[in-house]
């Protein structure tokens, strides 16, 4: 079979290195020695790169028979791996070595080193893999770990983009400890015991990530590409094609840069110089990604980074929240330890905000972007694809701790939100009186659903400290501007699962609950007409589902929406704002979860986190009772 590898017909060498490959495999499961010729045949093509393709065949029959015994159910597989592992321990350095010492521009045919990277790429990620998971231990597994920088010069290789993706998104993956999740047929346990070998090489790696940084890493990755197109990769004539960037990077990068932070802070760092690195490698990540982020990135609200490249991907958002948090909780009791926080906590606050990792301002901005809908946080806790449950109790744990500081920023999220929406008013006011003129009338709607929130920072100290935290008041205008504007329509959302029943008696009091959380009568009338149309197609669950967050708005909401922004005298001002939005969220979550548990529902036992929110609950509830 090994002869056919050199044939012209690539369908019948393929064919050859299948059958091989699931012979191999065959023979470890039986326990039948492997060949001695075919052994020799793989250490004599990888004991260094040339372009054959018996090279790229060898390494497609090793990662096919590892993925296999991955897949194995069988409780003997580490030993099978390690057979197997055994007579190329010291060969793949060998390889190692030889393919990220070529030279990619002297090279005049690109496509069989390309395989060549890519085949390896997917062996190393095994080898790794079966470290983490299967708890191996060879010189072979840590080949990326010893010799890291290997990897990172061919991403300044001038080689195509899509070749560069795939080494940052492994790098990625080797620092989130991710290798291999999706090889594994059984479950694999969210928290792993501790490694110190792999700690050591976990910060070996991280050290390199942030060094290449230093040497100019994000100058040279390539973050605009070709759209991906259903069906092909070209734009058919006459569609329009507006470039993007490349959305797949911008996250890894990201994670690659907080993640590495985060290890080497673990390990011993000093607050001065946690301090020093995180404001020089975040001023580094957000310069970077500031020109691809539409609209822009506003400087006095540099957290909102997170939440906007991570939007389109729940599990990197939350890796990326979890190592945000990581870093605040590390680099705060290193301060406290040698320094008192109470006496420059106007210095901390603006280091936090000006460094994009505060962990309020971040969580609030999550919510936010799912409407403060209790529903996507309920299937994040009862989903194990992404981190949410570990961030979740991480944050309500320091939330208890930080109760002012989340108060604060609560309080300038209202006040900026509420300027945003005065201008929002003002904008429309000024389409309607060109009405006369266009002959056109626009929506008010349309006007406010284009507008993207742009929260601006006002000075974090002063005014924080000008008014107690537990009486916020604002202007009679601003809180009925907040009022009519701010409150925006949850976002119906499907849950994974049906938790509200006609015999929930619970659904009543919480619509009375929420009755304060209003919408004007026009937002009224325009969600009634899109959410009738879609209901004709949803069947029975959807539409309670949807009732559910149709409770949120009060159907008894006397206030008229004004362009003109004028206030109507029988309106009272009220004083919800995201603090009380957030705790309402918790307390539907809270009632959700008990709903569930009392069923035998709920996957695991939520006591402890009802205990946190309804702790939270206490919490609020005390802040807002005058003294």
């Amino acid at each position: 079979m090994t002869c056919m590898f050199q044939t012209s017909d690539k369908l019948l060498s393929h064919m050859a290195a299948k059958c091989l490959a699931l012979l191999l495999y065959f023979q470890l499961k039986e326990k039948i020695t492997l060949s001695n010729s075919w052994i020799s045949f793989c250490q004599k093509n990888l004991s260094e790169y040339s372009e054959s393709d018996k090279v790229v065949y060898c390494l497609w029959m090793l990662t096919f028979v590892i993925k296999e015994i991955f897949k194995d159910t069988c409780s003997q597989k580490t030993e099978i791996l390690k057979q197997f592992l055994t007579p190329f321990d010291t060969i793949f350095e060998v390889f190692y070595n030889s393919l990220f010492s070529q030279h990619f521009e002297n090279h005049q045919d690109t496509s069989k080193l390309i395989n060549s990277l890519i085949c390896f790429l997917e062996l190393l990620e095994l080898l790794i893999a079966s470290r983490i998971h299967l708890k191996l231990h060879f010189t072979c597994q840590r080949i990326l770990f010893l010799k890291p920088s290997c990897v990172f010069d061919v991403i300044t290789w001038p080689i195509q983009a899509f070749v560069k993706r795939k080494f940052i998104i492994f790098i990625k993956k080797c620092l989130l400890c991710k290798v291999g999740e999706d090889l594994s047929r059984g479950s694999v346990p969210t928290f792993m015991a501790p490694d110190h070998p792999l700690d050591v090489d976990l910060l070996a790696l991280a050290d390199a990530v942030l060094q290449a940084v230093d040497l100019g890493l994000l100058r040279t990755l390539s973050v605009y590409g070709k759209p991906s197109c259903f069906g092909g990769d070209e734009v058919q004539p006459g569609c329009e094609c507006v470039p993007g960037p490349d959305h797949v990077i911008l996250r890894a990068a990201s994670l690659l840069i907080i993640r590495s932070l985060e290890i080497k802070f673990q390990n011993g760092a000093s607050a001065n110089e946690m301090k020093v690195d995180l404001q020089r490698f975040m001023s580094e990540l957000l310069t970077f990604l500031k020109p691809h982020l539409q609209p822009s990135l506003q400087s006095h609200n540099l957290c909102e980074w997170l939440s906007r490249v991570f939007i389109e991907q729940d599990d990197d958002m939350l890796e990326a929240a979890k190592t945000a948090m990581g870093i605040y909780l590390k680099l705060t009791r290193e301060c406290e330890a040698t320094e008192s926080l109470t006496q420059e906590k106007e210095m901390w606050n603006h280091h936090t905000h000006e460094n994009g990792y505060n962990p309020h301002c971040i969580f609030l901005f999550l919510l936010k972007n799912i409407g403060f809908d209790s529903t996507v946080l309920l299937d994040f806790l009862i989903s194990s694809e992404t981190c949410f449950l570990e961030y979740f109790v991480r944050y309500l744990k320091l939330l208890q701790k930080d109760w002012d500081n989340f108060f604060t920023i609560c309080k300038y999220f209202d006040i900026t939100e509420s300027k945003d929406n005065i201008n929002i008013c003002c904008c429309i006011s000024s389409l309607v009186q060109d009405r006369s003129s266009n002959q056109t009338e626009p929506s008010p709607l349309a006007v406010l659903g284009n507008h993207r929130d742009a929260h601006a920072w006002v000075s974090w100290a002063s005014e924080a400290s000008s008014e107690p935290l537990n009486h916020v008041v604002m202007s009679e205008e601003a809180q009925a501007t907040l009022q009519a504007n701010s409150l925006s329509p949850p976002r119906t959302s499907q849950s994974l699962v049906d938790y509200e029943t006609s015999d929930d008696s619970e659904e009543e009091s919480t619509g009375q609950r929420l009755a304060n959380s209003r919408l004007t009568s026009l937002h009224q009338e325009a969600m009634k007409k899109i959410q009738d149309t879609v209901g004709t197609s949803r069947d029975k669950k959807e539409l309670s589902l949807e009732s559910q967050s149709r409770s949120l708005v009060s159907k008894e909401s006397n206030t008229p929406f004004s362009v003109d922004c004028d206030i109507g005298p029988n309106n009272i001002a009220s004083k919800v704002g995201i603090s009380h939005r957030t705790v309402k969220c918790f307390e539907e979550l809270q009632g959700a979860i008990y709903r569930l548990q009392k069923k035998n529902l709920f996957p695991y036992n939520p006591t402890a986190l009802l205990k946190l929110l309804k702790h939270i609950e206490t919490i609020y509830n005390r802040s807002m009772t005058p003294l």
